[in-house]
């Protein structure tokens, strides 16, 4: 790694991206982070958290308003529809419910355009395995599709990171746990609120994952 090295991240406050800076912050030189308001129903929760994070690591924040894709969003995330329920992991098969309209597409697009103006080298992503596994934009081929894109889209020719990619929930809290990555700063709920809901898809496979890694005190702090 060069010295000039930079990097962007886009943050949404969650667990991927949260692990994400945090194992990339210093080996990238992550000095940007850009979340997204696209009318999702936690979005003045996850700015929040994503701010603090930001405030964590010393990395610049730009919160970037995104009107239409919530106008154009008809699924729960954003829309009247009640958020999909569970217990476990396994309740979770359709990714439709929570699906927005080329939403990491339209991110990474928009992060491709800032590194270009500002010369970033690196763009990071939260993408993971278990996710890869209903939302095809978690997978290698597409963050390879997105990298072979911005080889002619660009003149900077950024390189999307994902260092998560081959870890599952239950290995990115330990990636958490091994590093010292601060989870109680994190805010993955769908719905929002002070304190995680405990039944929506990205809750009860953070719960989960810390079950398994016997993290009761971020069990604790994060669901109460």
């Amino acid at each position: 790694m060069g010295m000039m090295t930079k990097s962007i991240i886009l943050l949404s406050g969650g667990l991927d991206s949260l692990v994400s800076l945090g194992l990339t912050k210093d080996k990238l030189n992550v000095t940007l982070a850009l979340t997204f308001d696209y009318g999702q129903k936690s979005v003045k929760d996850e700015i929040l958290a994503s701010a603090k994070i930001c405030n964590y690591y010393h990395v610049e924040h730009k919160v970037i308003k995104l009107d239409f894709l919530k106008e154009i969003t008809n699924t729960s995330l954003v829309s009247g529809i009640d958020l999909p329920t569970g217990e476990t992991p396994q309740d979770f098969n359709d990714s439709l419910s929570v699906w927005v309209p080329n939403r990491n597409g339209l991110f990474l697009n928009i992060a491709g355009a800032y590194a270009d103006s500002y010369g970033f080298d690196n763009i990071i992503i939260g993408a993971n395995s278990e996710e890869a596994k209903t939302f095809s934009d978690n997978t290698k081929e597409f963050i390879d599709a997105v990298n072979n894109e911005f080889a002619y889209s660009t003149n900077v020719h950024p390189k999307v990171v994902a260092p998560l990619l081959n870890y599952d929930k239950i290995d990115i809290v330990k990636q958490a746990l091994v590093n010292n990555i601060p989870l109680e700063l994190t805010m993955s709920c769908y719905k929002g609120g002070d304190k995680h809901c405990g039944i929506c898809e990205s809750c009860v496979r953070l719960r989960h994952a810390l079950e398994v890694n016997n993290a009761r005190e971020y069990i604790q702090k994060l669901f109460g």
